[in-house]
């Protein structure tokens, strides 16, 4: 059998509110909203390529971090690449982000979106 041609399309994030959650990913990555219907919200990059959806989950329990045994774990995380980390750490602040308590690397740092996903900021070249 020949492998069928695959790409991702998406990350999937649960959201109480899909719209706000969406929200908060375009403001703070600059990506439009391309799809919307009830209970889902998709934002792809302007210039195509992977997007991020968020799905609507109204039993969403924001994961621990750093992880605790019995608490939710975490699924997944995004690393987003940025020029100005500093810059990029106060966007996400004033976005609606939460800087994580515990912060494991001295030139990563770990928020948490207002559902409580964390991602990761890091020093990137463009």
């Amino acid at each position: 059998m020949t492998q069928p041609r695959t790409r991702i399309s998406a990350t999937v994030l649960g959201s109480p509110d899909p719209r706000a959650l969406a929200g908060f990913y375009a403001r703070l990555l600059g990506w439009p909203i391309t799809y919307e219907e009830p209970g889902w919200v998709m934002l792809k990059p302007p210039g195509g390529g992977t997007g991020l959806s968020f799905q609507h989950e109204p039993g969403h329990a924001p994961p621990v971090w750093p992880p605790q045994a019995g608490a939710q774990q975490m699924m997944l995380h995004l690393d987003i690449g940025v020029d100005d980390l500093a810059g990029a750490v106060a966007w996400a602040l004033e976005g609606g982000a939460t800087l994580a308590s515990h912060q494991p690397q001295d030139d990563v740092r770990v928020l948490l979106d207002p559902d409580g996903h964390p991602f990761c900021l890091f020093p990137a070249e463009f």
